[in-house]
């Protein structure tokens, strides 16, 4: 007979805890977790106003950058580190939140931050919690709307975090529980955002975690009067969700207490009186015989309950406010709820912290509060949401990073915690139909051979732990010219790359070189499939999409302080739309809109002017729906034309384009004064 979940608790919880060890016992190793810098965003949106406008905020944000990662950022931008330490800066984070807490607590050296063990004032997270929602994305198109299931990598953490309901659930959230508490500092405290389904199996597991005698409060959100759809059912209507407050450590957690503005009702009801000054009051009775006036004016309000009515959802609010704050993702929160947490727990100029970001909330109102924050997601479309929503609102510069060891972190779990390298570019030779070559010749069991049709082929699995790029690439070339009499041609499988992949590849003019991307959910389809031999003949390696732009515009303005820069797309190519997750008919009417209009798969695209060839630092950003630009919600503008400080010689101008799937491109071009490709 099988148990029931509250016999599992227990040993849900030793379980959780083992992997969380794990994770912290890494942390002193040479192998840890770090973070990849994918783009230093300095929000600039394109905008029809005339381009001197903003002009002066880009200027700002390149001087308040311009020491680099590690260079002292302005006081006016709001830093909070001392003068004498490397300045903060707000990050978000795409990727496992479990990987993204463990790099968090590591530390990343090459953006100056320090590890975060005890640094996190507020965390708040809003976990999925409903088993059955529908994680399908709806992406417009010009003439067409497609509907895109999950990303493989997405659809196997979520069937993780239900395969065997609320169990799988509460094995998801445990050991992340636990790297939340090691992150929060003495003062800190987490609100848990969750639902009436499995509330009182995460309060059982976070009493355990954080200690009873640290619970907090729980607050009831109100969030809505029922109506239309909602009410016509046969049974009472759903109108609440919870939020569980646990403390770092009790009475020592940082609180500040907020009040609500009076009713009139309740005005009109205890100010009955008024002075000769008009001031309305009421005549209290402090002890027996004793009265005193309290004064309306003087008044704070009523004091914050358990219970909150005054916060609605973003579906009861007027049309106006709510086109201001929504951004299409499901599961959005009002700022007004994020407003009232962060108020109340995290101190001014504090760190917030949200590992299940969604559509950006929290990091948006952190934003305007002047908290400092992180947010991270596993889902790429959630991340672009994030993004933008960041560079609409004029957000201070921010980095957005991705998880450096992803994929070998995934084989770890997949494949056991001593696996070596080499096993894992043996099983990728296997599943290409590869024959690996004899070890002699091959000591980094990294090479294959397949012969077809008198065409001999040399197979180079790269490691998932580094970037395919240039040097890659020779030194496979090399391999091909010289190893064992020379073949026709060289396969290069890669997992992660260079963002300049595709200039490498054409300057290489090499007919004879081919680079394929490995699926990024292989290793979770090997772990669910559990063999070999049944993914054999069902994996795909797709070829790489490239962006380009035409020749680049650089003009010297008449004083000699100021460049404007001209920068236009040309053309994008997504090579395999096959491995996109849609059914027939819809990948019939992407491969539609490719022919016909190929920039309007464009999403979001930056330009940074003067590229380093390490980290990608965007000055002009323009994405789909910043209706300040061309005010097409559908597609993105096809030119950026804007101003920089002048500079002697020439730049590196480097354009980056995200396209409605989530997949990067960049080209980057060195340009002379007023001069072109």
């Amino acid at each position: 007979m099988s148990r029931s979940l509250l016999e599992q608790l227990p040993e849900i919880v030793a379980r959780g805890r083992q992997v969380a060890e794990r994770i912290l016992e890494s942390l002193e190793s040479r192998h840890r977790v770090g973070l990849q810098t994918r783009e230093w965003v300095l929000p600039s949106k394109d905008a029809r106003e005339a381009d001197w406008i903003r002009a002066d905020l880009r200027q700002d944000a390149l001087a308040s950058v311009q020491g680099g990662l590690f260079g002292e950022v302005r006081p006016s931008f709001g830093d909070a580190a001392a003068p004498d330490r490397t300045p903060w800066r707000n990050r978000l984070i795409y990727g496992d939140n479990l990987l993204a807490m463990a790099a968090l607590l590591a530390g990343d050296p090459p953006s100056g931050m320090p590890a975060l063990r005890g640094g996190i004032d507020l965390i708040y997270i809003d976990p999925p919690f409903d088993s059955r929602a529908d994680y399908r994305t709806r992406v417009s198109l010009p003439g067409v709307e497609l509907e895109q299931r999950p990303t493989v990598l997405e659809q196997f953490a979520y069937c993780d975090t239900w395969s065997d309901g609320t169990a799988s659930y509460l094995e998801m959230l445990v050991p992340r529980l636990i790297l939340m508490r090691e992150l929060l500092s003495k003062s800190g405290s987490i609100c848990i955002h969750i639902g009436m389904q499995v509330s009182h199996y995460v309060k059982a597991v976070a009493d355990e975690i954080f200690g009873k005698a640290n619970f907090n409060t729980e607050i009831v959100w109100s969030y809505g009067t029922p109506s239309g759809g909602r009410a016509a059912g046969n049974k009472m209507v759903k109108a609440h969700e919870y939020l569980l407050w646990y403390a770092k450590n009790y009475g020592e957690h940082f609180h500040r207490k907020e009040y609500l503005p009076y009713s009139e009702k309740y005005i009109e009801d205890r100010f009955t009186e008024v002075d000769g000054h008009g001031r309305r009051y009421r005549t209290r009775e402090r002890e027996k015989g004793c009265f005193e006036r309290q004064y309306l004016d003087e008044s704070k309000g009523v004091p914050l309950s358990t219970v909150w009515t005054d916060v609605k959802q973003l579906y009861a609010h007027h049309y106006i406010k709510r086109k201001n704050e929504e951004t299409g993702y499901d599961t959005q929160k009002p700022e007004a709820l994020l407003e009232r947490v962060i108020n109340s727990a995290c101190p001014e100029n504090g760190l917030v912290a949200d590992f299940f970001g969604g559509s950006g909330t929290t990091a948006a109102v952190a934003e305007r509060l002047g908290r400092r924050w992180i947010t991270s997601d596993l889902g790429k479309p959630a991340c672009m949401i994030m993004r933008k929503r960041l560079i609409d609102r004029n957000a201070r510069p921010f980095l957005y990073q991705a998880i450096g060891d992803y994929q070998l972190e995934s084989a770890k779990n997949t494949l056991g915690r001593s696996f070596r390298i080499g096993d894992l570019a043996q099983i990728l030779l296997s599943l290409f139909g590869a024959r690996p070559l004899p070890e002699e010749d091959n000591p980094a069991r990294n090479l294959g051979s397949v012969v077809a049709g008198g065409v001999r082929t040399l197979v180079y699995a790269d490691s998932p732990n580094k970037l395919t790029g240039a040097a890659t690439l020779k030194k496979a070339l090399a391999q091909r010219d010289s190893l064992l009499g020379g073949w026709d041609r060289v396969v290069v499988l890669g997992w992660n790359f260079e963002p300049n992949i595709g200039e490498s590849i054409d300057g290489l003019n090499d007919p004879a070189l081919e680079v394929l991307v490995v699926p990024p959910d292989l290793l979770d389809r090997l772990k669910k499939k559990g063999s070999l031999e049944r993914l054999r003949g069902h994996v795909r390696f797709s070829s790489l999409q490239y962006l380009k732009i035409g020749p680049v515009q650089r003009l010297r303005g008449a004083d000699a302080q100021a460049e404007t820069l001209r920068v236009a797309l040309a053309n994008y190519v997504l090579l395999s739309p096959e491995a996109i997750n849609l059914d027939d008919a819809n990948r019939a009417r992407l491969q539609a809109v490719m022919n016909r209009e190929p920039l309007a798969l464009i999403e979001y695209w930056a330009v940074d002017p003067d590229y380093d060839g390490e980290v990608f630092r965007s000055v002009w950003q323009d994405y789909r729906g910043n209706l300040d630009g061309d005010g097409d919600p559908l597609r993105v503008t096809t030119e950026a034309v804007f101003s920089v400080p002048a500079r002697p010689g020439p730049r590196r101008v480097c354009v980056r384009a995200v396209d409605v799937f989530g997949f990067e491109a960049e080209v980057s071009v060195e340009v002379g004064v007023e001069g072109g490709r």
